[in-house]
C-alpha cells in the first residue's frame, strides 16, 4: 500500500495545510492501492510562491547550467526505470510490456529531446539595432492527465526547466503513483529549490487555484475539453497564458489500394494501444464502401487477436483507468448498437473470464454513419468505428467533419496520394503509413487545444519575447 501524505514545495516534503485523504483504486483489481492527500488553495499558494521566489535565480542561469540539471534528472530518471513502470500499471492499468517499452521510455525521450534542443537553441537574435530575446515566461502551473503520465509530466517539465522556467505540478490524482515518483527524481537530481513544486489533488481543490493564481504566469494543461475550457476561464482574469493539449476524434483514411488489409490490421492494433485511452487515437477509420467486406474482415480478424487480462502479466490489454470511465464507455458501446451500427468484433460486458477489473472488450463497429455518437464522442476507450466513404474527397470531407483536430492518419501504397489526401486534413499532426517523430510538435486545432509541445516547438510556450531596440550602436555614416 502506497501513501503520499506530503508535497514537495521548495525543496522540501512538507504536510498539506489541511489533511485530506483520497485512496486511489487498481484498475485491475479494484482494490485500494494507495492513498494520496488533496490539496488546496493554501498548499498551492505556497508552491506557487516558492516557484515566484525560485525564478528569480533560476531565470539567470547559463544554458550550460541547465543542460547539467537536465543530465541529473535524466541520470536519476533511468535509476528508477523499474519503479516508474510498476507504478504506471499499478496506477492506471498499464501492460508491464506497454510500461516498459512506451510509458515509462516517453518520458525519458522527451527529457533527452530537451537537451539536444538546448544545446543550440537561439534564446537571442539581433535584427539591426535591436536584439530580439526569448525569456523564460515565469512560473508555470502544469495539469497532467492519467492516461500517458510520464508523457505529459515530462513534455512539460523539460522544455520549461531548459528555457529557465519555475514550475508547480499537478499530476492527475486518479494516476498519481508515477507523478510522486517523478518529484523524488527531481529531488535525487539536486534541482535547485522551489524550480519544481508538486502538489496533489484534484480539479476543484488544486487545478482552479492553480490556474486562477496571481503568480502564475502559464498553464499547461492536457486533459478533456470540458476541463481545458475551465482552466482557460479560470485563467482569464490574470491575462495568463493557456496552453491546452485536449480531446480527440482522429479520423484514419484507409485508401483504396493493395496495401488496404495491412493497413486496416495495423490500424485495429494502434487504435488499441493503451486500451484506447489516447487522445489521438485513430478512432474514426475511413475506408473505401465498395471494399467494406474485407475492411470488416481484416479489422474482426485484428480485434480478436488482441488479448485482455491482468496488466502484470502477458496480455495485450489491461484494464481501463477507473470505473468511472469503464461505466462512460460501455454506455457508448450499447449506444452504438442502439443507434444501427454493425457490431463486428467486443461489445458490451467484460471479456469472457474476468469478472473482476475494468476490463472491457476490444470492440469495433462497421457502417457507422457521420451522425452516430460514437462516431463523434471521444469515447476513450478500444472502441474503433469504421465509415464508408465513396471517393477520397468525400473522405477527406468527413474526416474534417469533427470538432476536434488532434490528429490524422492515411495509410496508402501511393505515397504521393497519401500525401495529398494528409495535406488536406485539418489536423496537428498527420501520419501517413504510421510515420511517427518524436522531435515533431504535437498538439491540436479547434477544439482539440492550442499551442504545442515536444521537440523544439514546445519551448515557445514557455518563452516571452523581448525586443531590446538600440542595443547595438547605429552604423557610422560613411
Amino acid at each position: 500500500m502506497r501513501e503520499y501524505n506530503r508535497f514537495y514545495i521548495d525543496g522540501e516534503w512538507v504536510q498539506p495545510e489541511e489533511m485530506k485523504t483520497l485512496d486511489v483504486i487498481n484498475p485491475a483489481t479494484e482494490e485500494v492501492c494507495g492513498k494520496i492527500a488533496l490539496g488546496g488553495a493554501a498548499d498551492v499558494d505556497r508552491a506557487a510562491k516558492a516557484a515566484r521566489k525560485a525564478f528569480r535565480s533560476w531565470s539567470r542561469t547559463t544554458r550550460e547550467a541547465r543542460l547539467e540539471v537536465l543530465e541529473r534528472i535524466l541520470a536519476e530518471y533511468q535509476k528508477r526505470f523499474g519503479d516508474l513502470c510498476a507504478a504506471v500499471t499499478e496506477e492506471m492499468g498499464a501492460p508491464a510490456s506497454l510500461a516498459q517499452r512506451a510509458q515509462v521510455p516517453a518520458g525519458m525521450g522527451h527529457l533527452k529531446a530537451a537537451m539536444e534542443v538546448l544545446k543550440s537553441f537561439p534564446f537571442e537574435e539581433p535584427r539591426g539595432q535591436t536584439l530580439i530575446v526569448k525569456e523564460p515566461i515565469g512560473v508555470c502551473g502544469m495539469i497532467t492527465p492519467w492516461n500517458w503520465p510520464l508523457n505529459q509530466i515530462a513534455c512539460k517539465v523539460a522544455p520549461a526547466i531548459a528555457t529557465g522556467c519555475t514550475m508547480v505540478l499537478k499530476p492527475s490524482e486518479v494516476a498519481p503513483f508515477s507523478g510522486q515518483i517523478f518529484a523524488e527524481i527531481m529531488h535525487a537530481a539536486g534541482v535547485p529549490a522551489g524550480v519544481f513544486n508538486l502538489v496533489h489533488g484534484d480539479g476543484p481543490g488544486v487545478g482552479v487555484p492553480l490556474s486562477s493564481h496571481p503568480e502564475v504566469d502559464m498553464v499547461s494543461f492536457t486533459g478533456s475539453t470540458r476541463a481545458g475550457v475551465e482552466v482557460a476561464k479560470n485563467a482569464a482574469p490574470t491575462v495568463k497564458r493557456v496552453c491546452q493539449e485536449l480531446g480527440g476524434k482522429s479520423p484514419n483514411i484507409i485508401l483504396d489500394d493493395a496495401a488496404l488489409e495491412k493497413g486496416v490490421k495495423t490500424s485495429v492494433a494502434r487504435m488499441m494501444v493503451n486500451s484506447g485511452q489516447s487522445c489521438n487515437a485513430p478512432s474514426r477509420m475511413l475506408a473505401p464502401a465498395g471494399r467494406m467486406d474485407e475492411v470488416i474482415a481484416a479489422a474482426r480478424a485484428a480485434a480478436e487477436a488482441i488479448t485482455v487480462g491482468d496488466p502484470a502479466g502477458n496480455a495485450t490489454l489491461g484494464p481501463v483507468v477507473s470505473e468511472v470511465q469503464f461505466e462512460k464507455i460501455q454506455h457508448l458501446i450499447q449506444t452504438g448498437i442502439d443507434q444501427g451500427a454493425e457490431l463486428v468484433a467486443g461489445g458490451p460486458g467484460r471479456p469472457e473470464g474476468l469478472d473482476k477489473g475494468y476490463y472491457v472488450q476490444p470492440t469495433v463497429f462497421a457502417r457507422v454513419t457521420p451522425d452516430m455518437t460514437i462516431a463523434r464522442e471521444e469515447i476513450f476507450g478500444p472502441v474503433l468505428s469504421i465509415l464508408a466513404y465513396e471517393s477520397v474527397d468525400q473522405a477527406i470531407e468527413m474526416g474534417n467533419d469533427t470538432e476536434y483536430g488532434l490528429a490524422g492518419y492515411v495509410q496508402g501504397a501511393d505515397l504521393d496520394k497519401a500525401r495529398e489526401v494528409a495535406s488536406q486534413l485539418r489536423a496537428g499532426q498527420i501520419s501517413i503509413n504510421g510515420g511517427s517523430d518524436g522531435m515533431a510538435p504535437f498538439g491540436g486545432y479547434k477544439m482539440s487545444g492550442n499551442g504545442r509541445e515536444w521537440g523544439d516547438f514546445a519551448f515557445h510556450d514557455f518563452l516571452e519575447i523581448k525586443a531590446m531596440m538600440g542595443y547595438a550602436p547605429p552604423m557610422a555614416a560613411e
